[in-house]
């Protein structure tokens, strides 16, 4: 007897969520079926793929990075050259240096290099934090007022400041909330419904679930993504049908495996070959899992992801 194949799709679909503006525009979200399931029914949106750079300048400490960056100086031009590359979908900036615990840069300076990264760009911008919940939520304040109109996702605002962060963010200044979890589809949804209470149309939030690299535990956070994707589509819960977006750089490029010289373990191959390995295996995953948006770092891996999935959808 002959297989007969029945699609597999769903009355309920991750809403939409638009970032940026004019013809570089991007929306994610919006499918009504398992990830990457285009054999079941189109894919309204592929997944985005995004490019993250630091408020420190070009991140030596990948291998390869210096040299694809070489020639550019200021925020601007790293900018630029960061969104001209192939496969970069959005930019992302990581305010690394404003962490109190590290170079402590002040508010208004972070603001200065958004601008000036957000003038130098045309494709759509996220901006993440330096991890510190209070110096967080007056950043994403003071840069939200100063990109006004330019339609950025910010992360990421977790259960400590999600009230200032959704209030600045994304009532003062409409710009897209990114609530950001642990690895837990009770807290994911807990922080849903306390941002959408505030007032934030559910089309201005996205979803950061957190990650793992591949073989660090990373089936923890498939298994989560699976349950946040069935209840979403499946059961219809309107607190889970956010996108889902991942910076996979941080986890991908943080484990042994991209770190440790060659002449440590000469049997491991060269060391930025493993991190971009690592960093496209992560990111990969995490769209098998259910992201609509990934964060990676070294130009080759946004080079490979996108062309993945253009190859898949």
């Amino acid at each position: 007897m002959a297989f007969k194949r029945v699609p597999q799709k769903f009355n309920a679909a991750i809403n939409e969520v638009t970032l940026g503006t004019g013809d570089k525009a991007i929306v994610i979200g919006g499918n009504n079926t398992f990830p990457l399931y285009a054999f079941d029914a189109p894919v309204k949106n592929r997944p985005a793929v995004g490019i993250e750079i630091t408020d420190e300048g070009v991140d030596r400490t990948v291998p390869g990075i210096a040299q694809i960056f070489e020639g550019t100086s200021t925020m601007g031009e790293i900018a630029a050259k960061a969104a001209s590359l192939p496969g970069v979908d959005f930019l992302a900036i990581r305010l690394e240096g404003a962490d109190p615990n590290g170079k402590d840069i002040p508010v208004e300076d972070c603001v200065s290099i958004c601008k000036e990264v957000s003038d130098a760009i045309d494709i759509p911008m996220v901006v993440e934090g330096c991890k510190n919940g209070e110096k967080d939520a007056k950043l994403f304040s003071a840069i939200a007022q100063a990109l006004e109109g330019k339609n950025v996702l910010f992360m990421s605002a977790r259960e400590e400041n999600h009230k200032n962060i959704a209030a600045s963010v994304g009532l003062a200044y409409n710009q897209k909330v990114g609530a950001e979890s642990a690895v837990d589809i009770n807290l994911a949804k807990q922080l849903n419904v306390l941002i959408s209470q505030m007032g934030v149309k559910p089309e201005g939030v996205v979803m950061n679930l957190g990650s793992a690299a591949v073989g660090y535990g990373y089936e923890y956070v498939a298994s989560t993504m699976d349950r946040v994707i069935a209840a979403a589509l499946a059961q219809d819960d309107k607190m889970l049908q956010m996108p889902i977006i991942t910076p996979v750089a941080g986890e991908a490029w943080g484990v042994k495996e991209a770190i440790v010289s060659e002449e440590d373990f000469p049997e491991w191959g060269p060391a930025e070959e493993r991190g971009i390995e690592m960093e496209t295996s992560t990111a990969a995953s995490c769209l098998a899992a259910g992201s609509n948006a990934v964060i990676l770092k070294h130009p080759k891996s946004v080079s490979v992801i996108s062309e993945l999935v253009s190859a898949l959808i």
